[in-house]
């Protein structure tokens, strides 16, 4: 649907396995599309065509390939399809989108069934969320009250 409406879109998963499935489908259906993961060593002509060719809307990308110095601009769409333990890593990946330059709301995300592992690490970066930001925003009391196991989820 997003293809047809003429919508960008980032997609993300830290399995570059689940993006082989994904590219399977994409050339079953001839949709064109970029590709990055740790293994791609011409990173910047691939952002430079999804970036400028209106002609490749998605653009799969390994979270760990692309949590770093990437501006695609282009899409307004992300999805991230399975969930990293660390709430950070897919929060730079979704920020690929949100760069300078970036004129039109862009809508992230989560692939997530209920009652598996994927579940399970978004109650965790949830936990850790809230944990880092009542370390952050509350007075010094909430540290002194810090049991091992908030430190282990906070270091874990």
């Amino acid at each position: 649907e997003l293809v047809a409406e003429g919508h960008k879109a980032l997609v993300f998963s830290q399995f570059t396995s689940l993006l082989a499935i994904v590219r399977d489908e994409l050339d079953r259906r001839s949709i064109r599309y970029e590709y990055l993961d740790g293994q791609t060593t011409d990173r910047q002509r691939r952002v430079t065509r999804f970036q400028s060719d209106d002609s490749i809307p998605l653009f799969l990308i390994s979270l760990r390939a692309g949590g770093q110095g990437l501006n695609l601009t282009a899409a307004d769409y992300v999805f991230i399809l399975d969930p990293w333990w660390n709430p950070a890593v897919e929060s730079q990946a979704i920020d690929r989108a949100y760069r300078m330059g970036q004129t039109r709301h862009v809508f992230a995300y989560r692939l997530i069934c209920r009652g598996t592992v994927e579940e399970k690490i978004l109650e965790l970066q949830r936990s850790k969320r809230e944990l880092a930001d009542a370390i952050i925003t509350e007075d010094n009391s909430v540290l002194r009250n810090l049991t091992t196991e908030d430190l282990e989820l906070l270091l874990s």
